[in-house]
């Protein structure tokens, strides 16, 4: 591997499916997916069979606390060492592989794996590290993902992070560069259950675009006004267990070992957050057990030295939160918001008035929320978070409020292609 101090980041001794692999079979969708959902995982089992598949180095996150989970999260191992016994899984030299998506809703989404420093890496609120978090992190999640990465001795990325270059510099340009150089396309296949398709192009080191990717990179950190470049957009709470891992790992690590230990590195795919491929939604709320009278009523207390007001329409220059209400929404406007987004302020009136009889959640769509929202429940509608503020917001207010957006559908998020050791002699 080769690092990159002052970006946080390495060139990361990958392992890679031998040539004639099915690459259909092997990629499978992120292990946090479909969750609620184990007809998604027995379809996918069906589908892979006896095949070499990324489905046999990982734990769908649908068995966590099932009698499956002893048992898949102990044929890792055996699973690994087959595939490199049998020449399944073969290593690359040091290098970056740069992705393009494609599906149903995009024609593109480029991206970049490489491996983060974790110690570069913060998910306390507030921090200034290079790479922090988006949202707040629940600790409770933690526990049983570090179970998994300690059970294994490599690593699969559904981690996505996002970097703001809006003239499309490091991504685009290592594209360019590729194409300059005649680099060609490592792999190109479709993904299974409707997923789209995906090619990577391996960049090694002495190459124009591997040279271009790191001065981008360097460059954006420049530009940085208070030392961030990466934001965690996918996978907050994997790259916590990565960071705990690790800081327990290295209590029995000194001298070089610390800086070239393979569990100090997290592999993760880097974003243009300026990517057309990439869709933030929000996330609205329904509040269960109060009606929108009830409701705004008890808003208007709550933000009393806020500049509240209700209206038909949205007040101009106001913050606005927008209620959903048969015969006409209403609009909550606070000329001086306790916080910087109506997500943000409209959770804190939320967290005060749930409990026992009044109960939240987080819903993807207008549509659903206004079906949801009838009677004794209140509907709350939330504007999108604008790509151009969103690393502003972050340095300034530390993380969003939870569940403050989505990066597109579930079928869009990571397939496992890439494989990577966080162990030595991986």
């Amino acid at each position: 591997m080769e690092i990159f101090n002052k970006i946080g980041c390495i060139a990361p001794d990958m392992l890679f499916p031998a040539k004639g692999t099915d690459l259909y079979k092997w990629a499978v969708i992120a292990c946090d997916q479909y969750t609620s959902e184990p007809d998604y995982w027995e379809a996918v089992e069906k589908e892979v069979g006896d095949a070499p598949s990324t489905l046999r180095l990982i734990l769908p996150e649908v068995y966590l606390g099932t009698d499956k989970e002893t048992e898949l999260l102990a044929s890792i191992s055996d699973s690994l060492r087959k595939y490199k016994a049998d020449g399944t899984l073969l290593p690359l030299p040091s290098g970056f592989m740069l992705t393009d998506r494609a599906t149903s809703l995009h024609p593109s989404r480029r991206g970049l794996v490489l491996a983060i420093d974790l110690e570069t890496y913060s998910f306390e609120p507030g921090n200034k590290n290079l790479c922090r978090a988006t949202e707040g992190t629940v600790l409770s999640r933690i526990p049983p993902r570090i179970r998994i990465r300690q059970s294994s001795p490599i690593e699969l990325p559904h981690i996505m992070l996002l970097i703001d270059d809006p003239e499309d510099t490091v991504i685009g340009g290592a594209f360019k560069a590729c194409s300059e150089e005649g680099i060609p396309s490592y792999y190109d296949t479709d993904l299974m259950q409707g997923s789209g398709h995906i090619t990577g192009t391996f960049i090694k080191s002495g190459t124009k675009a591997f040279d271009g990717i790191v001065k981008g990179l360097e460059a954006l950190l420049d530009k940085s006004s208070d030392g961030l470049l990466f934001l965690v957009g996918d996978g907050n709470h994997s790259l916590a267990t990565a960071k705990a891992h690790w800081e327990n790992v290295r209590k029995g690590l000194t001298g070089d070992e610390l800086a070239y230990h393979p569990a100090r590195y997290a592999l993760a795919e880097v974003v243009n957050i300026h990517d057309k491929g990439l869709d933030f939604e929000p996330i609205h709320r329904v509040v269960f057990g109060i009606g929108p009278d009830a409701f705004i009523d008890g808003a208007v207390k709550y933000f009393a030295g806020n500049g509240v007001s209700v209206t038909d329409t949205p007040e101009a220059g106001a913050q606005v939160i927008r209620v959903t209400k048969e015969g006409g929404d209403k609009f909550i406007n606070l000329t001086n918001p306790p916080h910087s987004l109506a997500v943000g302020s409209v959770q804190m009136y939320i967290d005060t008035i749930t409990g026992d009889a009044v109960t939240c959640d987080y819903i993807h769509g207008e549509e659903a929320v206004r079906n949801m929202a009838k009677g004794d429940n209140t509907g709350i509608l939330l504007p999108a978070i604008s790509k151009d503020t969103f690393f502003a917001t972050v340095s300034r207010e530390g993380v969003f409020p939870r569940k403050t957006f989505s990066m597109g559908e579930a079928f869009e998020k990571r397939f496992y292609m890439e494989v990577r050791g966080i162990e030595y002699d991986v």
